[in-house]
């Protein structure tokens, strides 16, 4: 926050530190001045009494906001003796809620926004990378389903949907087109706890979710590791966890409504308009935009991390016989140490009876991770810092056995991921899914190619997924273990062509070892790997052509692929017929 906006600002909220600080600052104005008026005389500095008392009067409005409360609580000033007591106490020793409220975002949390309006003549959008800036023509917040239609209906040309912008490479955005930004659309519809599910808008967050359900002893059944994305935006990419014995989102998903290029709304389900439903969960907004979602519930139940570092070959016959069929893990992932990637650090959290040694049912989000950011700086900038991370930060962080509530070990914050700046350097992922038999083929060839291309790996987290039950661009068409690099890249061009070229290269690698690649990280893949890793592409462009003849829903997921393969049949454009069959045909590769 800037400090003008920070003093003479009613609007926001700030936390206890900044409130403190400026208070501070401005006491110490005070004194200066009424130090000044005896050698100036009190006339000459009266004019700024009146913009410090208007900064106080701020601060302390910004401060109730930031307890979800209004600035009416400033009344209390009236009550003599115990009203400035309590007024003082109140802003300056209590602690803010630590999730948005009505009156914004969590204090410090502004930046960590990706959807970003730099005015009303030149309207962008970007997304976490902050690679990828996209013109737009206009934005809409829809708060209800009937505004999402009007928007529709209203508009000509393309439209794109974004929810948290936590896809990496274009796919919520499009040039010169309506964005609908879906996260005010987020309300809890329906809620049966005895048979453990909930129906929500598309634009809720796991981590609102999560406040909703603790109460009821109920978590969400499978998300993403962290808990900032949305709802719809998870269904879209088909997310999944670290959970075990699950895999795709899918296989938690009871229906989801769509809301099709024409405006009509449809419910769809594994028995009711499957074809539709296959389409939408995994397909990045192609045939229509999510709005409801029906999710299935699990217990939230305490859960007991154990830790085991051993080498990566060791490491297959270990998670078959440790934690595949274990009916207790709920949560598991291997962390393979860079730059040789042949140790790993197996973690596995089981259900447990023990108390929690983290008392916080809920993760919280927080404003600062300053310890957690300079851990990422010094790992990925400093000499020996990722012989560092496995011989001293790792053992420190494990040496505790951790007992968490399964509600907090899921809902962990992305602002920890966060650099300080992304204007020359910036964090990025991606996946790959290897068939579990191709493990120890896959994992060094992968590391030659890092290695050789001198990558900037901080981490690569081995997670297990099951089969998907249909999805039209299903990533796990068999048992896979997903590989989720988390590597450091420059911003200027030829850093972005360097990264390109070895993406390519570990996209040739997963596909001759009988696997694929994660579609929202950046669309480096040429559209012969697109449709080698994702057969059934061409199903849903066909479907697509057939629901969205004038092709609406855009971003550059589709911009570089669906219009590739329609520009490789351009010599029958005129046989809508024709093109619908290539559109359908597997390509060879």
């Amino acid at each position: 926050m800037q400090l003008l906006h920070i003093l003479f600002s009613p609007h926001g909220r700030i936390n206890r530190d900044d409130f403190q600080y400026a208070v501070l600052l401005i006491l110490s104005v005070f004194i200066t001045l009424l130090a000044g008026a005896n050698a100036v005389g009190f006339r000459a500095t009266i004019v700024l009494y009146p913009p410090l008392y208007w900064s106080l009067f701020v601060l302390s409005a910004k401060r109730y906001h930031d307890l979800g409360r209004s600035a009416g609580w400033l009344l209390l000033l009236v009550i003599p003796v115990i009203g400035p007591l309590w007024v003082f106490f109140t802003p300056a020793i209590r602690k803010g809620q630590q999730f948005e409220n009505r009156f914004g975002p969590l204090p410090g949390r502004e930046e960590l926004d990706y959807f970003t309006v730099k005015n009303e003549s030149n309207l962008a959008i970007n997304d976490i990378t902050r690679l990828n800036p996209t013109p737009v023509r206009r934005i809409v917040r829809p708060t209800t389903l009937e505004e999402i239609s009007a928007a529709l209906k209203e508009s000509k040309g393309p439209v794109s949907i974004g929810g948290g912008h936590f896809s990496m490479g274009g796919q919520t955005s499009c040039a010169d087109s309506l964005h609908i930004d879906m996260r005010s659309f987020n309300q809890i519809l329906h809620f049966s706890p005895s048979e453990e599910w909930i129906r929500v808008q598309a634009g809720a967050r796991w981590c609102d979710l999560q406040r909703f359900l603790d109460p009821h002893e109920l978590s969400i059944r499978i998300m993403q590791s962290y808990a900032n994305f949305t709802v719809g935006g998870a269904l879209s990419v088909n997310c999944h966890g670290r959970y075990v014995g699950l895999g795709p989102i899918v296989l938690s998903v009871r229906a989801i409504t769509i809301l099709l290029a024409d405006g009509r709304r449809v419910r769809t389900s594994p028995s009711e308009n499957s074809e539709l439903f296959y389409a939408a969960i995994g397909g990045y907004g192609a045939i229509g935009i999510i709005v409801e979602a029906e999710l299935d519930l699990a217990h939230n139940e305490r859960v007991m991390c154990m830790t085991e570092k051993l080498a990566v070959g060791d490491y297959l016959p270990f998670f078959q016989r440790n934690v595949r069929d274990n009916k207790q893990a709920v949560f598991h992932n291997a962390d393979l140490y860079p730059p040789r990637y042949t140790r790993a650090l197996a973690q596995t959290w089981v259900e447990t009876d023990r108390p929690v040694t983290q008392t916080s049912r809920l993760m919280p989000l927080r404003s600062s991770f300053a310890l957690e950011r300079y851990g990422y700086w010094a790992i990925s900038e400093t000499p020996l810092g990722k012989w560092r991370r496995e011989y001293v930060f790792d053992p420190l962080l494990f040496f505790r056995r951790k007992v968490h509530w399964r509600n907090y070990e899921a809902g962990y914050d992305v602002a920890e991921l966060e650099p300080v700046s992304r204007a020359r350097k910036t964090y990025v992922l991606q996946e790959y899914f290897v068939p579990v038999a191709r493990f120890n083929d896959f994992v060094p060839r992968m590391a030659e190619i890092l290695n050789r291309h001198n990558v900037n790996v901080l981490n690569v987290s081995v997670r297990h997924a099951l089969p998907d039950p249909g999805t039209l661009l299903a990533w796990a068409r068999e048992e896979v273990f997903a590989f989720v690099l988390y590597y450091k890249q420059g911003c200027d061009q030829p850093a972005r062509d360097a990264v390109a070229k070895w993406t390519r290269e570990l996209i040739e690698c997963v596909l001759s070892a009988g696997g694929t690649y994660y579609l929202p990280y950046q669309p480096h893949a040429t559209p012969e790997q697109f449709h080698c890793a994702y057969p059934r592409a061409r199903e849903l462009f066909a479907l697509k052509r057939k629901l969205d003849p004038d092709f609406r829903f855009q971003n550059s997921l589709w911009t570089r692929y669906y219009m590739q393969t329609l520009e490789d049949v351009h010599d029958r454009r005129n046989d809508p017929i024709g093109i619908s069959r290539d559109l359908q045909q597997p390509q060879a590769r």
